[in-house]
Formats: structure tokens, C-alpha cells, sequence
């Protein structure tokens, strides 16, 4: 790949992850939300639109660490933040371990330069992945279409209607 290939695909790249953090932002309710620092589990429930379930399972996983007081789970802005990027991650592919493995890389203290990098080149890897699958689907489409083609045409050799 070209330099001014690599350039685009940067920006092209850079701007699909703006575009899919900002419909994320759009649905999470970022806006009400800076001042906050503890959250329970209904807060975070609501906000994301999952169940209370699905939130003690991503603790289970260790993708959350939210604090105990008695009973309640207490979520710090940081838990927030990992809930966040695993649903995105979610929506784009990832597996929990994929995901984990990329949020465990943020207390390196290289100032997340790693955790990019990584998360950057599996993102990519994705991106590849899909495309291989888009054109392996796009192939059986139009296979499907040829056989359905040749199977009217045969009906109406034999003078009967296709519904």
C-alpha cells in the first residue's frame, strides 16, 4: 500500500470511528452526564439501555468493577467510560475477551499510546474481515439470483407462471 493509500485510509478510517462514536454519544445521554461520579445500576441500565443482568454479567467478565456498599453496586465514571466502549465494541464485532484484552491495555501508563495502536490495528483487522465477508455474501447473492433466473426460465418452458 502506497503512502497517500495509507494517508486516506487513516482519514477514512478516522472519520468512520468520529461518525460511530458520535451516534454512540448520541444515544448515551453524554450530555447530562459530566458532573456525575457514582452511578448504580439502574443509572447505567437506563442510560445504556441494557438489564441489569447484562451489567452484572460484564462484571462477571471483569469488564466492570464497580464498589460494593452492602448490596448495591456503585459505578465509577471509569466503569462508565469501559460500558461504553464494550457496547461499541459489541456493535462492531468484538468479543468480550477481544474487548477486555484492548481495555485491559489502558493502565500501561504510556498515556494509552498502546492501548491505541492495538486497538487501532484489531479495528482494521475488522474492517478487512467485514469487507471479506460483504463480497463472500454479494457472491452467493448473485449466485442465488442467476439460479432463480434459470428456475423461471424453466417454468416458463413448461408454461407455468412465476408468483
Amino acid at each position: 500500500m502506497g503512502q497517500a493509500q495509507t494517508v486516506e485510509t487513516l482519514q477514512s478510517t478516522d472519520t468512520h470511528s468520529r461518525d460511530l462514536w458520535a451516534e454512540f454519544d448520541k444515544h448515551s445521554g453524554d450530555s447530562d452526564r459530566p458532573t456525575k461520579q457514582i452511578f448504580t445500576i439502574r443509572d447505567l441500565a437506563r442510560e445504556f439501555g441494557v438489564t441489569a443482568r447484562t451489567l452484572r454479567f460484564y462484571e462477571e467478565k471483569e469488564l466492570l468493577a464497580p464498589e460494593r456498599q452492602g448490596q448495591e453496586r456503585l459505578y465509577s465514571r471509569r466503569d462508565r467510560a469501559r460500558l461504553k466502549l464494550v457496547l461499541m465494541g459489541k456493535r462492531v464485532g468484538f468479543s468480550l475477551e477481544e474487548i477486555r484484552s484492548m481495555l485491559d491495555l489502558y493502565d500501561l501508563g504510556d498515556g494509552r499510546v498502546t492501548q491505541l495502536k492495538v486497538s487501532y490495528a484489531r479495528f482494521n483487522e475488522r474492517v478487512e474481515r467485514l469487507k471479506q465477508q460483504r463480497a463472500e455474501i454479494d457472491e452467493a447473492i448473485e449466485a442465488m439470483q442467476r439460479a432463480s433466473r434459470s428456475l423461471a426460465e424453466m417454468l416458463k418452458e413448461r408454461g407455468a407462471g412465476v408468483a
